[in-house]
């Protein structure tokens, strides 16, 4: 035996068929061997010389006797066997689990006496695989079942499992229910090219099992004693996320404990008002803990208030990032409001729940006090260990306004009234403003008799954004007035001109050298008429014939005009199509003009090439939060981007880049009314437009229209005639062709214009058509001319804008004694700017300003002939 065998703790194997079978046999073999080796001697020792003979059997001889004084003093060993073999066959025989190992045919191969002491196995004969052990019982057939399944397929696995009674009950183990853990190995030969061998351990596991369960009772009765605690707790994690919180506080807050999943709410859901504030401003230094005491209000589940004390511990990392927090609330006693710590907490839940920023400060500067709105305002700033510091008041004033701060301190500390407040930028921002108002302490407490003055701020940043927009607006609209009134007195005067050289390219030929100075007359005519329209577009003035429309067919029509526009140079035109796009109404042609401007600028921000975008979406009331810059009612929308990857437009000049004249081109390769052009024309149709860019990245301009909803249309019978309705029609007006007979057929006209050059211009024009005009200068004139006609004028054309009295007045006045008077407008303006103040069912005809001699008399023939 070896030292570890003779040693007092080592069991022996029940079973144990090793591997020295081989051994034994090798040994007879060589005993056959050395036998029929002797024969052989005995045989043919008349054939072999004595000499030799005696010298073989000296040389074995040696060797023998050496093998057998090696094998007495102990340096060979007759059945050599390594050390490592022993201690492994050591520690599996006694291992305290039971271990048996089969081979591949479920015969027993070893099995330590653990395995025995298990089974209730004495002897070798007693030992039993596990099958017929474990088969008794449905829980642990099945567990050895999918054990067995999982060797097969090549995966070790373990398995627990319940028996009524222990497996070696006869051996004294005791009686009752035990619990069992079987582990499931296998193990090859030679490294996996030989036999496989199943590997199976046993623990008896009941007294761990009785551990783990009356842990968990332990765990159980202290997490109820927890729950029902007369006092909240919650426990959260490094972001706020919210891991348990107690019964007693989810029934205060009116939480249902089980919909409550760990990390469903943070902390912020719990607290209400700027609570949130002091709470993260309990911060921890690195590796420490920190515990602060809060008074603040809890929100209930139904939007409540609840009042609460907040024992807040927080824990920091080694690094110093924020740690898991835990927190006791308490509530406050209903019965304690006369108690002077009640009075006190009643008045911090309102100090810091009040929407202002509030600190108190001395003669100094220096914050005494803060609230938890200051702390949210200044977050990043100042912070409350930087207050509990001394951190004086200069600290969260911009540099600008530092003196007239200190100014209003010194102020209070004289105990003035009405300081005046301070208005600067937020310290470190300057995108942000705040505003301060500074007021004296005037009865000083015993509590703090160093407080010189009270600073309550404000931020006033959306205050600032608003008034700079109202600013903005108001100039838009002040030029816009400007421009239309600029617009409707040349229109006036393009009007007389359009019509005078109508007249006179009437009497001249093609041949006088007068024409083709009258065409060139009538051509730059027209291009300011073109310059005009523009600035009736930006001023919301223009006419419009609104139609409903797919802007996919739009933008897919207009795709090929944008090419010609861009071909020659290295830009590249890029169309993404939303889908399902929802209608517009807006009109046609001035919408063309719309996108074609913004892509011939974007082109123009391209000299060395890029890309240009048309992109449309829909927009849905709830996605218009995704674009605050453009301010939009919450309602659907369809979006129109026009992007280029240009050279961007500087910050400074973007507030500029919608007015009129306005231009950053070089002279004479732009007038600055394209932008303001394609500002009024969005807005006149009822959307929005607003701009971004970035100097080196491009710019992208998005246009709002809104989603077209289609009303119940009336009977055809109620169907608006085609001479003219105060409401827009439904569909692009159709240009009107000119009738074979445009003669007045001695037809009688009243001309209302109260521009001379205009009216004699236009009596002129009809009166070679045949008519017979007579003109008013103003709409009281034209009532007496009615008069003195007796009512004998077939049709009626003013103007809309007259002094004494306008058009729209005019058409109602006469409509009271001759309703069924043909009518027709004209003006500059567009014709819903005055046909709302007209009655919903008048009729009247439309000319534009300025017009030409035919676009009048086709005007008044299709309204006589209507």
């Amino acid at each position: 035996m070896t030292k570890l065998q003779q040693g007092g703790n080592y069991e022996v194997p029940l079973v144990e068929r090793s591997g020295r079978t081989g051994t034994i046999i090798r040994i007879l073999l060589l005993a056959l061997v050395l036998i029929g080796a002797s024969a052989a001697f005995v045989l043919f020792q008349g054939a072999l010389d004595n000499e030799i003979v005696l010298g073989i059997l000296g040389i074995l001889a040696m060797v023998g006797i050496f093998f057998l004084v090696s094998s007495v003093i102990g340096f060979i060993e007759v059945m050599p066997q390594s050390r490592s073999d022993t201690l492994a066959r050591g520690f599996i025989a006694n291992h305290p689990d039971g271990i048996l190992v089969t081979d591949a045919k479920g015969r027993t191969v070893y099995a330590n006496a653990a395995y025995g002491r298990l089974t209730g196995a004495a002897n070798t004969s007693a030992v039993q695989p596990l099958e017929p052990l474990l088969a008794r019982h449905r829980e642990s057939s099945e567990a050895l079942y999918r054990l067995v399944n999982g060797l097969r397929e090549g995966r070790e696995g373990h398995e627990e499992f319940r028996l009524p009674q222990p497996l070696g009950r006869a051996t004294g183990n005791g009686s009752g229910a035990h619990w069992y853990r079987l582990k499931a190995r296998y193990l090859r030969e030679s490294e996996g090219k030989g036999s496989q061998y199943d590997i199976w351990q046993i623990t008896d596991i009941t007294s761990e099992r009785d551990d783990q369960e009356r842990f968990f009772r332990e765990l159980q009765n202290a997490i109820d004693y927890l729950d029902h605690a007369p006092a909240g707790f919650f426990s959260a994690g490094r972001k706020g996320e919210i891991f348990y919180i107690n019964a007693t506080l989810a029934e205060w807050l009116g939480i249902d404990l089980t919909k409550f999943v760990p990390r469903s709410l943070s902390i912020a859901d719990l607290v209400a008002g700027e609570g949130m504030a002091l709470i993260q401003s309990v911060q921890a230094a690195p590796g420490l803990q920190r515990t602060e005491t809060l008074d603040l209000d809890l929100r209930r589940t139904n939007g409540q208030s609840v009042p609460v004390r907040l024992l807040h511990c927080v824990t920091s990392m080694r690094d110093g990032a924020p740690g898991e927090s835990r927190t006791i609330v308490l509530a406050r006693q209903p019965g304690a409001e006369g108690d002077q710590s009640a009075s006190a907490m009643r008045f911090t839940r309102f100090f810091n729940n009040t929407p202002m920023a509030i600190a108190s400060v001395d003669g100094n500067g220096k914050i005494l006090r803060i609230n938890a709105p200051f702390l949210r305002l200044f977050a990043g700033v100042v912070s409350r260990d930087d207050v509990d510091a001394g951190a004086h008041l200069e600290a969260i004033i911009h540099e600008g306004a530092r003196q007239p701060l200190m100014d209003a301190l010194a102020a209070a500390k004289d105990k003035q009234g009405d300081i005046a407040p301070i208005d600067c930028r937020y310290p470190g921002d300057e995108s942000r403003y705040i505003r301060f108002y500074v007021n004296a302490v005037i009865d000083e407490s015993d509590e703090a008799p160093e407080e010189v003055a009270i600073v309550y701020a404000v931020e006033t940043t959306e205050q600032k954004a608003l008034e700079t927009q109202m600013a903005q607006t108001q100039k838009m609209n002040a030029v816009g007035t400007l421009a239309g009134g600029i617009a409707h007195d040349f229109n006036n005067v393009l009007t007389a001109i359009l019509l005078s050289s109508d007249h006179l390219l009437l009497q001249a030929r093609p041949s006088d050298a007068s024409f083709a100075d009258l065409m060139e007359i009538k051509r730059n005519a027209n291009r300011a008429a073109v310059l005009v329209r523009q600035l009736l577009a930006f001023s919301r003035k223009q006419t419009m014939r609104p139609a409903v429309l797919n802007l996919t067919d739009v933008v897919g029509d207009l795709r090929m005009l944008v090419d010609r526009l861009i071909s020659g140079t290295n830009v590249k035109l890029e169309v993404d199509y939303g889908r399902d796009l929802w209608p517009v109404r807006t009109d046609l042609s001035q919408f063309e003009q719309v996108l074609i401007n913004l892509c011939v600028n974007a082109r123009d921000a391209m000299p060395e090439g890029g890309r240009i975008l048309l992109k449309t979406r829909n927009v849905t009331a709830e996605e218009t939060t995704q674009y605050p810059q453009a301010d939009l009612p919450v309602e659907d929308f369809v979006m129109i981007e026009v992007s280029d990857t240009g050279t961007g437009i500087p910050p400074e000049i973007m507030d500029k880049i919608f007015e009129p004249f306005f231009t950053t081109k070089e002279v004479g390769k732009g007038t600055g009314l394209g932008l303001s052009m394609v500002y009024g024309i969005v807005k006149q149709s009822g959307g929005y437009i607003y701009p971004e860019s970035e100097i080196g990245q491009g710019t992208s301009f998005r246009i709002f229209l809104p989603r077209h909803v289609a009303e119940v249309q009336a009977p055809a019978a109620e169907a608006p005639s085609a001479n003219g309705e105060a409401s827009a029609p439904e569909t692009p007006a159709v240009p009107a062709r000119e009738p074979v007979d445009l003669t007045g057929n001695s037809a009688v006209v009243l001309l209302v214009e109260d521009e001379e050059a205009v009216r004699r211009g236009g009596k002129r024009m009809l009166e070679t058509r045949g008519y017979t005009v007579h003109e008013a200068g103003s709409g009281v004139e034209a009532l007496e001319i009615m008069d003195e006609l007796e009512g004998k004028v077939d049709i009626v054309v003013s103007d809309v804008v007259m002094p004494e009295m306008d058009g729209p007045t005019l058409l109602g006045e006469l409509r009271k004694k001759y309703p069924d008077l043909k009518f027709i407008f004209v003006s500059g303006y567009a014709e819903d700017a005055f046909a709302r103040n007209l009655p919903e069912d008048a009729k009247f005809g439309f000319l534009p300003k300025p017009f030409s001699l035919k676009q009048l008399a086709v005007a008044v023939r299709e309204m006589l002939d209507g």
